[in-house]
């Protein structure tokens, strides 16, 4: 499919040549949106680079298999002329034979962040030692192994994909007519979420695949942001906006959190009342997270 959605991989070795991987937490993951761009469309690159916080080159489903060397070519090439720390290569499958060509030819390109389509295993994380990897979780079996993919060192992030994810199950669309994703998918979503937190990764919500609804990606990117999300997935630029301004708080909830944040170090105590409504840890986090999103989303 699009955005979202035989043979033996490289060795770890020429993962390693790449570049260095951190070994916790979310380097590498700053801002607040991606921008998937087929790595066969090199026309295209300084654009999206442009548009978004980080670029997804794609040498998965974005590009037809025949056409997935010359790929991996103009990848290479335009590579040089690219921020290293805000470009993402989207390589294939573990196990596939575009798998092990993916990683040959990123042998030696300096290329820090690679995302893994259809992440199954951490076993399939380690295979590219060296790189800060974000796993795309869009299997069932990618789902029930989110929180052991969270887990391996070199993971960074966690992605979730629907419409893989309800393909692959024999399912016949992830929505409902109004938009709204159907229950499997809303449990992919949540199990993401969860994983990611409770290992300290960051979560990327999925694509929005209705290019000309931009009051529904706007509604969508709202819930990540609100949710716990810290960023999420694009594939057209003219959708990089409109969630970079869903995930940024509007200026009344800067005001309550700086407000909230200010009486809690007057009131010095667990517990207080503020504004009508009672006050604790859980309350004040959130407000520090909605200064921390200010900090996000201004980075760019």
């Amino acid at each position: 499919m699009s955005a979202e959605s035989a043979g033996a991989a490289g060795s770890a070795g020429a993962a390693g040549s790449a570049g260095t991987a951190g070994s916790a937490g979310t380097a590498g993951l700053t801002g607040t949106t991606l921008l998937f761009c087929p790595a066969d469309r090199p026309e295209r690159f300084a654009r999206a680079a442009d548009s978004a916080d980080l670029v997804i080159l794609d040498l998965e489903d974005g590009v037809a298999p025949p056409a997935r060397p010359a790929a991996r070519e103009a990848l290479v090439a335009a590579l040089p002329t690219l921020d290293p720390a805000r470009t993402v290569v989207r390589v294939s499958p573990a196990g596939t034979q575009d798998f092990a060509a993916d990683l040959a030819a990123l042998d030696g390109t300096g290329v820090r962040l690679v995302m893994l389509a259809k992440a199954e295993s951490a076993a399939q994380v380690e295979r590219l030692a060296g790189f800060a990897v974000i796993a795309l979780c869009e299997t069932a079996r990618g789902v029930l192994a989110a929180p052991e993919l969270a887990a391996a060192a070199n993971v960074v992030g966690l992605m979730w994909g629907a419409e893989d994810l309800v393909a692959g199950l024999g399912g016949r669309s992830s929505r409902f007519d109004d938009g709204r994703y159907r229950d499997v998918a809303r449990h992919a979503r949540a199990a993401i979420l969860l994983a990611a937190g409770a290992h300290g990764r960051q979560a990327i919500d999925a694509v929005y695949l209705d290019i000309a609804d931009l009051d529904g990606l706007a509604a969508e990117a709202r819930d990540a942001a609100a949710s716990g999300f810290g960023l999420k997935a694009c594939i057209h630029p003219k959708q990089v906006p409109v969630v970079r301004a869903a995930f940024a708080p509007s200026a009344d909830e800067v005001a309550w959190a700086r407000r909230v944040l200010a009486a809690a170090g007057e009131a010095g105590v667990g517990v207080f009342a503020f504004e009508g409504r009672m006050v604790d840890a859980p309350i004040l986090r959130h407000a520090e997270h909605l200064l921390h999103a200010v900090e996000s989303v201004a980075g760019r």
